[in-house]
């Protein structure tokens, strides 16, 4: 849709609650990085990152804003050949930090390149898809597009970073969505990636509570990813059971077409497959995770610590907070990660509920405002781009605080704007530039 200024009406180049949602959380998120690393040995090394991020993060929003977001849908070979070559070398080049190879290591600072990835993917695809839009109800046009993002999830399993394929997947799900694609084909991606998810989820309940391999199907399911020969019996079972119950259906005289019966036999293959890929490849902090999100108290003293102290932080808060830098919980230390996974804990600390309550309007302003860019984007490709970077944002925000209340793994995932991270930051505010460049090219010249 294209949408033209009203006779008299001045056209702003700049969204200025946006922008000054931004600023606003940007400064809430300094303070309290700062007040949560005040006792930390790295406190100069972190105070220094983020006092070199923030201008360098406001030059790139700068530049993004200014540059004709177009630009992107010409160049995007360039985009996605750069994001790959990003990805590539630093398992080549990068260096270990926490059991993944997801870093440059520079002479003043690092450099995460799955942050920078995710942006890029999400003009890419914005591009795909909006090139073919006349299509994007036939589900070779939604596995086209997951063909063009299989390489990048290829590239982050190999780091691991999980957490970033956590964040991006749903974006390009909801990309899909909001370019028409058919509900019935994104179910069935979303069957596959949930069953993905779930035999590893599945496998951890069962080592979590050994007593489960007495019964005799459990301990055959937990052993199904020890060896080929298990896995084959897995996949000849489901086969056989899908074309047992295409016959009983015949029998019956359903109208059931066996491409359904098959369709799912073979989901379900490739998501054990998936399962068992991504089983292996977890290093032994994320399968940690996975048993602190079923059951926290388990581990209170070891890998449920982190989580349990965090919500310990925020009840003491209370409604006021403690005051800036004067957080006990997070300041002396109980809070591990306080300054970057939970963040969040140090703000409902210390700024107590009004503090999170402000935090959430803000963001939840934020967002609003880009998908208000979305709305008056001048063409389809402004307006998938817009809806990716809202999509981004809204799983971050979902993320972190579906953390905090049990709805969802400690994933390592920061929040924008107020956790730390150079790399985070810097990607961030170059996606807000892009949003404001919708924003600012919304009406086409007439």
């Amino acid at each position: 849709m294209i949408f033209t200024p009203k006779a008299g009406l001045k056209k702003s180049r700049m969204d200025w609650a946006l922008f000054l949602s931004v600023i606003v959380l940007l400064a809430v998120g300094t303070l309290v990085i700062f007040s949560s690393v005040a006792v930390l040995p790295q406190q100069a090394k972190i105070v220094r990152t983020q006092l070199i991020a923030i201008p360098l993060a406001l030059i790139v929003f700068g530049a993004a804003w200014s540059l004709n977001y177009q630009i992107y849908q010409d160049q995007w070979k360039y985009v996605y050949g750069i994001l790959l070559v990003i990805l590539a070398g630093v398992l080549l080049f990068g260096v270990v930090d926490k059991g993944a190879r997801s870093w440059y290591r520079l002479p003043f600072f690092s450099v995460q390149p799955s942050e920078f990835a995710r942006v890029g993917l999400i003009l890419v695809l914005a591009n795909f898809l909006d090139k073919r839009i006349g299509k994007i109800r036939e589900l070779q046009t939604v596995l086209g597009a997951f063909a063009l993002c299989l390489p990048v999830f290829f590239l982050l399993i190999k780091q691991p970073d999980f957490s970033a394929i956590l964040i991006t997947f749903p974006v390009v799900i909801l990309m899909l969505f909001a370019s028409g694609a058919s509900v019935s084909h994104l179910a069935i991606i979303l069957g596959y990636a949930f069953i993905s998810a779930l035999f590893p989820v599945l496998w951890s309940v069962i080592n979590l509570n050994p007593d489960l391999l007495d019964n005799a199907l459990a301990g055959y399911f937990f052993h199904l990813s020890d060896s080929w020969l298990n896995a084959g019996s897995f996949v000849a079972a489901t086969a056989a059971g899908a074309w047992w119950l295409w016959r009983m259906s015949v029998r019956l005289y359903a109208n059931v077409s066996g491409v359904y019966f098959a369709g799912t036999a073979l989901v379900l293959i490739l998501g054990f497959f998936s399962g068992m890929v991504v089983k292996n490849q977890m290093k032994d902090y994320q399968h940690k995770r996975i048993e602190v999100f079923l059951s926290p108290e388990a581990d209170s003293r070891g890998a449920g610590y982190n989580l349990l102290q965090a919500r310990i932080a925020i009840g003491s808060g209370g409604i006021l907070g403690r005051g800036i830098f004067s957080g006990t919980q997070s300041r002396l230390g109980f809070v591990p990660e306080r300054h970057t996974d939970f963040i969040l804990a140090v703000v409902g600390e210390e700024m107590g509920f009004w503090g999170m309550l402000l935090v959430t309007g803000l963001y939840v302003l934020m967002m609003r405002r880009i998908m208000q860019g979305a709305r008056l984007a001048r063409d389809r490709f402004g307006y998938l781009v817009n809806c990716g970077i809202f999509a981004m944002f809204l799983v971050y925000f979902c993320i972190n605080f579906g953390m905090l209340l049990g709805f969802a793994p400690v994933a390592g995932v920061p929040l924008p704007l107020l956790s730390y991270g150079g790399s985070n930051l810097v990607a961030t505010l170059a996606a807000l530039g892009i949003a404001e460049s919708v924003y600012a090219r919304r009406y086409a010249l007439v």
